[in-house]
């Protein structure tokens, strides 16, 4: 309870400075908007459907690129994992590619694909594989010896041994790695949207800037916070308490 009142009250704050600074900074309404504007446009945005179908069009973005990332960072770090020549090779492709912000895919992404949702879905893909992929791997090699050698006494090999030993055992690091791989994706989504076309969060971004509408762009800009906010806190946290206190660390 004092922890959501501390952070009611930090946020209540800054919404008074920003209203006074707005009101007595002397800037026009599209260089400065008044809270109270952006939140009509917020309001008249949700109420019109504007920003909910940009909202519906990102998350199936989302959603679907962010799958695609999981499956191949699993598989990859899954390989890196098991094969030491692959380590040496594709692990080491890895670590180089990851270093590169994925916005800088997006003009491949057009040769390759187009000014379209598939341009998109790959710069979404390719923001959360490479941290997936380090993640997983970093996670498997980090299952305790002794687990997996009383599960090959009893002998548990193949696709048995990864399903119980190697998955659960990792559960905890691949958790932090699909963390940090949907928050990649999510920052991927908005710069490919806000330099694409198709609609979306980042599409209403772009809209609300060549119109000069700054009460479009900061309300788009909240929803793009409190979605952040949403799916960090409910899904990943909650799923981070449950993990930790099933493996007693809390």
């Amino acid at each position: 309870m004092t922890t959501a009142l501390r952070r009611i009250s930090f946020i209540v704050i800054i919404a008074v400075i920003w209203e006074a600074t707005s009101r007595l900074s002397g800037l026009p309404d599209f260089m400065f908007p008044s809270l109270i504007q952006v939140f009509e446009t917020l309001y008249n945005g949700i109420l019109n459907g504007q920003i909910l179908v940009a909202i519906g069009k990102s998350l199936s973005r989302l959603l679907i690129g962010f799958s695609i990332a999981i499956v191949l960072g699993l598989l990859m770090g899954y390989l890196i994992w098991r094969y030491k020549w692959v380590e040496d090779t594709l692990g080491f492709l890895v670590t180089a590619l990851q270093s590169i912000p994925s916005i800088v895919w997006f003009p491949l992404a057009i040769i390759w694909f187009g000014l379209n949702d598939m341009a998109i879905l790959f710069i979404v893909t390719i923001g959360a594989t490479w941290t997936m992929t380090t993640s997983a791997t970093s996670g498997f090699k980090n299952v305790p010896q002794l687990y997996q050698r009383v599960a090959k006494t009893f002998g548990s090999t193949g696709f048995h041994f990864i399903r119980t030993v190697i998955l659960p055992a990792s559960v905890p690091q691949l958790l932090s790695g699909l963390r940090i791989a949907w928050a990649f994706s999510w920052r991927a989504l908005m710069a490919g949207e806000l330099l694409g076309a198709g609609g979306g969060l980042g599409q209403l971004l772009e809209t609300g800037r060549s119109l000069g509408q700054m009460d479009l762009v900061i309300s788009v800009m909240i929803m793009i916070a409190v979605i952040g906010t949403i799916i960090d806190q409910i899904v990943f946290t909650r799923l981070e308490r449950s993990v930790q206190t099933k493996w007693g660390v809390t």
